[in-house]
């Protein structure tokens, strides 16, 4: 289980992925050393992954929500070979095993049908497949992310984390050069390697470092995500809660619920039910209590539906092997 300093040194990622390690300490109450070395050890404890990412579009890239539902006795060998797909970027087993919830990353332009015959594959163990848009993310970066662990930072020291965050320039962002395929591969592998690891592989000067991940950063091309297991915090169960919301209060209804402390993602989706939520919980009844409190006060919702994750398979960027957050084979 991790204790208070580990908590804050999460919370404290969230809001800024590469924060100094001085500012870490600071923030948790502890040295820098003994904020890197914690670091370190949530690192090498798979429980943690801090990922540098190019934005998705930036090559144009729609993400899709599917549903797979398949044979349960032929459905693993398939959710494996999805999980360690590019192009898939989440993928859990849902419905006590009978369903594969992924997101997949493809063109804007490419038709539904083209996502099932080209992307998906032609199996024994298919059954039915699902496929909507994710229309809009709500919240924002350092302030929506999952915090049910306990945030045990001030509002006032939220603020001047997330503060440091540059918003993107408008517009679509930039791709990245030919020569910064090195800085990329690094920080895919660890979004916090140093300026000085950076320089090295990239042979670049600690300012040009400096200069080009600024730009990167700032157009939006580069952004980073921060990968966290809620299982050795205590927490055991995550459900993806679908609702039905009316278009004039999809606005209001997913930034109240992107607020929620429980709520890791909240996303307007095409479909009969257009926003999806994946709530983390400890158990089943800190679930009930999170959907007959927290979801209930809100106004606007018409209907709403579960799927009760049995098995996660891959988070944004890593998959999940003997309970510990891994990096993706290289094809």
């Amino acid at each position: 289980m991790f204790d208070l300093v580990d908590r804050k040194i999460l919370r404290a990622l969230q809001c800024a992925p590469r924060l100094p390690f001085r500012r870490i300490g600071e923030v948790a109450g502890v040295s820098e050393q003994t904020a890197a070395r914690r670091y370190q050890a949530l690192r090498r404890s798979g429980a943690l992954r801090v990922l540098g990412l190019v934005n998705p579009r930036v090559y144009g890239t729609a993400e899709w929500v599917t549903r797979i539902r398949c044979r349960p006795d032929l459905v693993g060998p398939l959710a494996d070979g999805l999980a360690r797909r590019p192009d898939i970027a989440y993928a859990h087993l849902a419905s006590g095993g009978s369903e594969i919830f992924c997101i997949i990353r493809a063109p804007f332009d490419m038709q539904r049908d083209d996502i099932l015959l080209r992307r998906l594959p032609r199996a024994a163990a298919v059954l039915d497949i699902a496929v909507d848009l994710l229309i809009h993310a709500y919240g924002t970066p350092g302030s929506s992310e999952w915090t049910g662990y306990g945030d045990n930072l001030t509002d006032e020291q939220v603020r001047q984390l997330t503060a440091q965050r540059q918003a993107p320039a408008p517009g679509p962002p930039a791709p990245p050069a030919q020569e910064d395929a090195p800085l990329l591969d690094a920080l895919a592998e660890d979004g916090r390697t140093t300026h000085t690891r950076l320089a090295e592989l990239t042979g670049w000067s600690l300012s040009r470092v400096a200069r080009r991940l600024e730009a990167l950063e700032s157009s939006g091309t580069l952004t980073y995500d921060v990968e966290l297991l809620p299982e050795p915090l205590g927490f055991q169960l995550n459900a993806i809660v679908w609702l039905r919301v009316a278009p004039a209060g999809l606005e209001r209804v997913g930034e109240a619920v992107a607020r929620h402390e429980e709520v890791a993602f909240v996303g307007a989706v095409s479909g009969e039910h257009n926003l999806m939520v994946i709530v983390i919980a400890r158990d089943a009844e800190d679930f009930y209590r999170y959907l007959t409190t927290s979801i209930a006060a809100i106004e606007g919702i018409d209907a709403y539906s579960v799927s009760i994750r049995v098995r996660r398979l891959k988070q944004a960027a890593s998959l999940i092997s003997r309970g510990r957050l891994v990096p993706p084979p290289t094809l």
